[in-house]
Formats: C-alpha cells, sequence, structure tokens
C-alpha cells in the first residue's frame, strides 16, 4: 500500500515515471474491469484508455489517497458506463413489472469455471442484462445505486438481474455447469 501511496503522490506531482509505474500496476486489473463491461476486445482498450485518461486527469483531486484501489475502480465502472450509454443513444432498457424476488442462490457455480468462460458468457446477455450483472454480481453494487448509475428504477434493475440470471443458468446448463444463480 504504501508504494501505491507513493506513485499516487508523483502522479499528483505529474511525474512521469509514476505515472508509468501506476498504470502498469492497475493496467491488468483494469483492462479485466473493462472487459467485462465491453462486448470486445477493442471496446474494453477503448473503454481502458478513456479510464486512464480520466483518473491522470483527476488523481490531483483524490484527497484519500489510500482509497485509490476503490477510486481507480469506481471511475473505470462508471467509464464503461458512460461509453455504454454514449453507444446507445436510444436506450434499450424496459421498464418491466417487478418479478418476484428470487434468492441470490450459491454463486460457487463461478469458481466451477474459467474466468474467460464466465466473461464470454455474460457478454452474450442483453446490454441491460450485461450491465446490471456485472455491477450487481461481480462489483458489488445494491439496487438503488445501480438504478443511480444507469438512469433506471430500481424494479427495473431487479427485473434485469432476475431475467439475467434466467438467461445464465441455460447458458451454464449448455456447458454442462448447473448452478443457482
Amino acid at each position: 500500500m504504501q508504494r501505491e501511496i507513493e506513485l499516487v503522490l508523483g502522479c499528483q506531482r505529474n511525474d512521469p515515471k509514476a505515472q508509468a509505474a501506476f498504470y502498469n500496476l492497475y493496467k491488468g486489473r483494469l483492462l479485466g474491469i473493462c472487459r467485462r463491461y465491453a462486448r470486445t476486445v477493442m471496446e474494453a482498450e477503448d473503454i481502458f484508455q478513456e479510464a486512464f485518461i480520466k483518473i491522470f486527469n483527476k488523481i490531483h483531486d483524490l484527497q484519500k489517497v489510500e482509497s485509490v484501489e476503490y477510486w481507480v475502480k469506481s471511475l473505470v465502472v462508471r467509464t464503461a458506463i458512460d461509453h455504454y450509454r454514449q453507444a446507445h443513444n436510444e436506450r434499450q432498457f424496459v421498464d418491466y413489472t417487478l418479478l418476484e424476488n428470487e434468492s441470490d442462490g450459491d454463486f460457487g457455480v463461478i469458481s466451477k469455471i474459467s474466468r474467460d468462460e464466465l466473461v464470454s458468457i455474460i457478454n452474450q446477455l442483453p446490454d441491460g442484462y450485461r450491465m446490471v450483472v456485472n455491477l450487481y454480481l461481480i462489483d458489488g453494487y445494491e439496487h438503488n445505486e445501480i438504478a443511480k448509475l444507469l438512469q433506471i428504477s430500481e424494479g427495473t434493475s431487479k427485473s434485469q438481474l432476475s431475467r439475467a440470471k434466467v438467461i445464465l443458468r441455460k447458458k451454464l446448463e449448455e456447458i454442462g455447469v448447473s448452478s443457482r444463480i
């Protein structure tokens, strides 16, 4: 953590070596996040580059240097959401009637498949479902937070997650993995 703090302070001083080290430190993790939100590798790389520009432009505003990891991840997720909004001028979200709450079930199934398989399956979901699945299941946002981020109702977030789970179950069964997602 001390190394990260030193890198942030260096970035705040516009030190090119600190910026390069900071970039290299976070590149893998952040590109992975971008990959989950994007349909293609090229799109993920675009989001990643845009996010890093924002990170370096806003790093001077970071006051709690020890929270840099959360701050960076949050900025990347918001950049991915912004990218999604820009790419889809006409919203594809539908405000479905709230489906019955279902248990989140057993997430142990995720450990049964590779990260690449999981990303591939999630990327097959319709855009609105994909965004909610990433935000809720992967990044740990609550439905009220998702609703604000995506500018949808909380009920829409819940229904999209519920419908996405149905699709995910079918996809997992197709590759021989039973689940209770």
